[in-house]
């Protein structure tokens, strides 16, 4: 029987978010017992279950060895192998080994591609009645009348704002703006521009993105969440974006989805935890 995987949350206090990793984690639970390997997660911090539990609950079933894969598609902070040798402490016999982050692996980057040309169909944009609970709320598309039907905009005048989380860490930070310049090259290099942005922490914030490209003459910006599920911080992306859209009424912003639980995603993780069990053999 193979180790079990270990995915490691960062973990928040928003039931979206940990909903979608609950789900994903049953996802490749799914995929992964045809192959008779245990699949678990647990949360760092803000949620449950946490990290602690989930090992303890793998080392009571008989495993000792395992693979730990922080689903994350940032650079692996010091928390990760913080919180992954004080388990070791609490279980003498266990032993890990570590699978890579995400990071912008080519599928990553292609289901990007996937939410950017879904929000740059020809649709109705949504207008932005008021923040209700910190929640956008939207006006219904049949609400908006003929006349601010938005035109036809080309891609040439369409400019894109990946957004990250953010971090006081300047590598964790660089790697953002490196995967925008990688995602223009591979996917949007027809778009005007992608530009990089945070939804905090670090500037330019979600509105600095965006005041970037409409002074580079863009008509329409796409705003694509760098996230991996939905929750509260795509939320404050989505409400960054719809504030700065109302003093900008001229400007087409849309907001692009979170990459979601899916098959596609599932085939990126499973391909690290197979590739940490062959650098161990």
């Amino acid at each position: 029987m193979k180790p079990p995987l270990l995915l490691i949350g960062q973990g928040s206090n928003d039931d979206a978010d940990s909903a979608e990793f609950g789900r994903f984690v049953h996802r490749l639970r799914c995929r992964l017992d045809q192959t008779a390997a245990d699949v678990s997660g647990g949360y760092l911090e803000r949620a449950t279950p946490r990290l602690s539990e989930s090992v303890a609950s793998l080392v009571a079933r008989g495993h000792h060895r395992l693979v730990a894969l922080p689903l994350s598609l940032n650079r692996m902070g010091e928390e990760f192998p913080a919180a992954m040798a004080l388990e070791q402490e609490r279980h003498p016999t266990l032993m890990y080994d570590y699978g890579r982050p995400l990071g912008p692996d080519p599928r990553v980057l292609a289901l990007l591609a996937e939410r950017l040309n879904d929000a740059a169909a020809e649709m109705p944009k949504l207008r932005p009645l008021e923040l209700v609970g910190g929640r956008p709320r939207l006006r219904a598309v049949d609400s908006i009348p003929v006349e601010e039907l938005p035109h036809h905009v080309d891609p040439g005048e369409t400019a894109v704002v990946l957004v990250g989380e953010g971090s006081t860490d300047p590598a964790a930070n660089a790697e953002i703006h490196r995967v925008s310049r990688l995602f223009w090259e591979t996917h949007a290099y027809d778009f005007m521009t992608v530009e990089t942005a945070f939804v905090s922490v670090t500037p330019p914030g979600v509105p600095g993105g965006l005041e970037r490209c409409r002074r580079l003459g863009a008509k329409r910006v796409i705003v694509v969440p760098y996230l991996l599920f939905a929750g509260g911080m795509l939320e404050r992306v989505w409400a960054q974006a719809l504030a700065y859209g109302a003093g900008h009424p001229d400007l087409d912003i849309r907001c692009a989805e979170v990459i979601g639980d899916c098959e596609t995603l599932a085939d990126v993780v499973i391909d690290r935890y197979e590739e940490a069990l062959e650098l161990v053999q």
